[in-house]
């Protein structure tokens, strides 16, 4: 999902077709949350927002609205409490009541303690692309891969929270949500996603995050 106008406006737009005799109804397409499926960072330049850091090469590309998500998340969910640690697993969801830096902190002490990379995941629980990408999750061989990190998922609300917190690690203008950035037991910037691969998690096949994940493990 990367940013463009904001929250709850569908990149793809509103076609409304008529449905016979009987009246009419709105028809809402929605787009992916990448770049038009590319992941490649091509577009047209953001447009200037104060709240967000400015990096220093941009691309934007249409958003799809944040109800969608609703309809992909797993049933019976939930998001981890605000006292609980980070785990190797993948938390469910983005919790915006965690306090991210806290958490990140605790998760690179941990790394630095038994050598294992930190997994960041900026993102959104209103956003599909998020909720598709913690769906593969937990799937058992993205799972297995998973646990050879510390996993912190970080909420960045509608572009709005955690942006301090995001700019030390991702270009948020560029990446999109979802966007991964890996730090290594020494604290060293590994990767980051700042063109977007995950930004269209959607059409992205479990082997594609399972490569991801296996290259900076």
């Amino acid at each position: 999902m990367l940013r463009g106008s904001g929250r709850g406006r569908n990149a793809g737009g509103l076609r409304r077709a008529a449905l016979g005799a009987a009246g009419a109804a709105a028809v809402v397409l929605i787009a992916a949350c990448g770049s038009s499926g590319s992941g490649s960072g091509s577009g047209t330049d953001a447009a200037a927002d104060p709240k967000l850091p400015v990096p220093a090469t941009t691309t934007a590309a249409p958003i799809a609205t944040p109800a969608t998500a609703a309809t992909l998340a797993t049933p019976g969910a939930t998001t981890a409490s605000a006292t609980a640690p980070p785990n190797a697993a993948a938390p469910e969801g983005y919790d915006p009541a965690r306090d991210a830096a806290a958490d990140i902190a605790a998760a690179r002490r941990s790394a630095a303690a038994d050598g294992r990379p930190v997994l960041l995941d900026f993102g959104a629980d209103w956003c599909p692309d998020c909720v598709v990408l913690g769906k593969t999750f937990t799937e058992p061989d993205t799972a297995g891969l998973l646990a050879k990190y510390h996993v912190v998922r970080v909420d960045v609300g509608d572009f709005d929270h955690n942006l301090d917190v995001a700019a030390q690690y991702v270009e948020l203008r560029s990446s999109g949500i979802p966007a991964l950035a890996v730090v290594d037991a020494h604290g060293k910037l590994e990767v980051a996603t700042n063109q977007g691969q995950f930004a269209n998690a959607r059409d992205m096949p479990a082997a594609e995050v399972n490569a991801f994940l296996k290259k900076w493990a």
